[in-house]
């Protein structure tokens, strides 16, 4: 899993400051306790609708992964396909900034898994 940074950015990013780094806005686009899960579990297993994603993360409310889907949706990191079927269909995916976040989530997946032994 390599993060290829040129050393002139990793020069530039030692003098930010907090709010200069990028931090704040990566955590407001996918921070919180459920969008990593649904980014990794998208980027892992491609499409997948919504009973297959509320699946994976049995503890999320149905309330609560609707309204972190539409999020996820409106800053335009996962697309929501609508069928417009009867029952309703729906899908979700990466988009290709959604993908951007990939190698971010893989480090925290391997960080947590390391240490929670």
């Amino acid at each position: 899993m390599d993060i290829k940074i040129s050393e002139t950015k990793i020069d530039a990013l030692e003098t930010l400051d907090g709010k200069e780094c990028g931090i704040e806005f990566t955590l407001k686009k996918m921070g919180g306790k459920w969008k990593p899960m649904i980014l990794w579990f998208l980027a892992k297993n491609g499409t997948k609708r919504y009973g297959e994603i509320r699946r994976f993360i049995p503890d999320v409310t149905n309330k609560m992964l609707s309204q972190q889907l539409k999020e996820l949706a409106s800053d335009k990191l996962i697309k929501r396909k609508d069928y417009k079927t009867i029952p309703p269909k729906v899908e979700y995916s990466l988009t290709r900034e959604g993908k951007t976040l990939i190698p971010i989530l893989d480090l925290m997946c391997a960080w947590g898994y390391e240490r929670d032994k």
